[in-house]
């Protein structure tokens, strides 16, 4: 069975060495000194390692069953989830006010990695349930939140987000479940909602679902979407658990991966709810929610890649195998490990470069929510929305792949159910699809972040690389900062390629969006790995008690510069083909 360790380490590296987190301004990082964090990743670790790790294997192999309308989770979620409970960690970057610890979301994602990585499946359900709180804090009335968000908080009570209907998806416009008014303010909900994950479990008293519904004589399409809060049991005026609503799972979905959440199939029939924000404004509020979901599901790829690579480095060094080209590297074995066969070592690396990159980007986009949460920095809360859809789409392609590679070390023995590798990549393969299809990150992108506030945000990022490589352009840093230039000019390359071809031809832009998505995403990494790189060498130069550590960083950033950097020129040159090739054929031809 696989083994998962936290990687306390290197995020703790990230956190204070390269983000410095503890002399930012942002209110609440002054706490966040490096003896106090490193305890809380520790114990987050440690609960991760010990106790959600090894029920990973077994949610995949029972999964959640349904009988007779009761959904059971997997042996030993209940006992595990009642331990997370316990421990605080379900509220730890929610309101003191409402029974949160009020950290900052940059330790949030810092530890969320943590238990993702350990098991994806289960930390969903405290993960979709802080998204529904953030919802509701940012839209819901003083009573919703008085009502609903303490024992969300601490998950007594546990959320979900109902977007999907079996003919709807992203196109939201379609969707037909209905809200008829009553008499007393709240609203009859009808409808049918899929692959609601976490729709309805045993580790929790009630299920408090966030629903899209349209209100009759409301506008067509979109706008006439509105956001209600409809829990599974109603809420009696005491605050404690009441009758029934009319709230029913449908079927569990039999999926791919994560098979231990309970992603369900969801029907209303005239189930009592209550409006979340403005009618007609459903979206606005769901989308306080998918933003922050779509940087979780950034995380989660970031998660599994990281795991699989531990196991995948752990069989290389203990598989023998063959002879190493340059001589027996294992004299007394009859083989060599396979780390030492080069396009071993290739692939490791391939894996350890995106992993390591992808979690510096994902925190400092965590730090930049912070910046702009907590101290009203707009100009940090238009970078990270700009960068929004390549955290979620770059970090879950590259991440499904790293799983794949990692699979690829073992070869045959990957394949086989009992190594657990295939469930990596079958975890990681839901990364790309829910919470926006990364095609759909890709549009955003270019259809409309890029040009968000006059394409100021992305003149901002360019700021940012030309700044960081002005300031850093001595011999030692070299190898890092020429190819972050080198891939900073192929960005604004692509960029002016859609600001003068958007409007012309909009074939030509969009048939170009998904390589800018990677392209933008290479480019984030490349300057992750340059503010690496600076780290470790200045480290290196007024002495470290951990030299290898420093070593084995700048190692990594070189290979990244000089192996991953450089697509960045492939994909530029892709979008420029634009959409003659893309659009060569129609409909019927295919």
């Amino acid at each position: 069975m696989p083994s998962y360790t936290a990687p306390t380490k290197d995020i703790q590296y990230v956190l204070h060495d390269v983000l410095n987190i503890s002399g930012s301004d942002i209110p609440g990082y002054g706490d966040l000194e490096p003896e106090f964090t490193e305890a809380i990743l520790d114990a987050a670790g440690q609960l991760a390692s010990e106790v959600i790790a090894p029920l990973n294997a077994v949610g995949d192999k029972e999964g959640c069953t349904f009988e007779n309308g009761v959904i059971t989770t997997p042996t030993g979620f209940k006992a595990a989830f009642e331990q997370m409970k316990e421990g605080g960690w379900t509220g730890l970057d929610l309101p003191e006010e409402f029974g949160g610890q009020g950290m900052p979301y940059v330790i949030g994602t810092a530890v969320g990695e943590l238990f993702s990585g350990a098991n994806q499946a289960f930390t969903m359900y405290q993960g979709l349930t802080h998204g529904a709180v953030s919802a509701i804090l940012v839209h819901g009335t003083d009573a919703q939140k008085a009502t609903y968000v303490p024992k969300m908080t601490s998950c007594e009570w546990t959320g979900t987000m109902n977007l999907t209907e079996p003919h709807c998806g992203t196109d939201l416009g379609l969707m037909r479940t209905k809200a008829e008014p009553n008499a007393d303010g709240s609203f009859k909900i009808s409808g049918q909602k899929i692959f609601i994950s976490a729709g309805d479990h045993d580790m929790s008293d009630n299920v408090i679902h966030l629903v899209l519904a349209k209100i009759a004589g409301g506008p067509e399409g979109i706008k006439g979407v509105s956001l209600f809060i409809v829990p599974k049991f109603k809420v009696n005026d005491d605050g404690s658990v009441g009758a029934p609503n009319g709230v029913s799972v449908g079927s569990i979905e039999e999926k791919m991966g994560i098979h231990g959440n309970s992603t369900c199939v969801m029907n209303y029939d005239e189930a009592e709810g209550y409006l979340l924000g403005e009618e007609h404004k459903g979206m606005r509020a769901m989308f306080t929610m998918m933003n922050e979901a779509r940087l979780g599901v950034g995380m989660q790829g970031l998660a599994q890649a990281e795991a699989a690579y531990q196991n995948a480095v752990i069989y290389a060094k203990d598989r023998l195998q063959g002879r190493a080209v340059t001589g027996v590297a294992n004299p007394d074995g009859p083989a060599d490990p396979l780390i030492v066969h080069p396009d071993i070592r290739r692939n490791l690396m391939d894996q350890k470069s995106f992993i390591e990159g992808a979690r510096a980007f994902m925190l400092w986009g965590a730090q930049l929510i912070d910046a702009g949460h907590k101290s009203g920095d707009k100009d940090a809360e238009g970078l990270v929305s700009l960068m929004t859809p390549v955290l979620k789409g770059f970090l879950t392609d590259k991440g499904y792949e790293a799983t794949v590679n990692a699979q690829q070390v073992y070869g045959g023995h990957g394949y086989i159910e009992e190594w657990g590798m295939s469930q990596f990549t079958r975890d990681a393969r839901i990364t790309q699809i829910y919470e926006g299809a990364n095609g759909v990150q890709a549009l955003d992108l270019v259809g409309r972040k890029l040009a968000l506030d006059s394409g100021k945000h992305v003149m901002a990022f360019f700021d940012l690389v030309k700044t960081f490589c002005k300031d850093n352009s001595n011999e030692d840093m070299s190898d890092f900062v020429e190819p972050l230039k080198g891939a900073s000019k192929d960005l604004q390359a692509a960029s002016m390629f859609f600001m003068q071809h958007g409007m012309r031809n909009p074939n030509a832009a969009l048939a170009g969006s998904y390589d800018f998505m990677h392209l933008f995403g290479y480019t984030c990494l490349g300057l992750m790995w340059g503010r690496m790189a600076k780290v470790s060498l200045a480290a290196l130069e007024n002495g470290t008690d951990d030299p290898e550590f420093h070593k084995t960083k700048l190692a990594t950033a070189r290979f990244y510069m000089a192996r991953q950097l450089p697509m960045t020129g492939t994909l530029l040159k892709r979008i420029e083909s634009g959409a003659d090739t893309v659009m060569a054929l129609d409909a019927e031809s295919f």
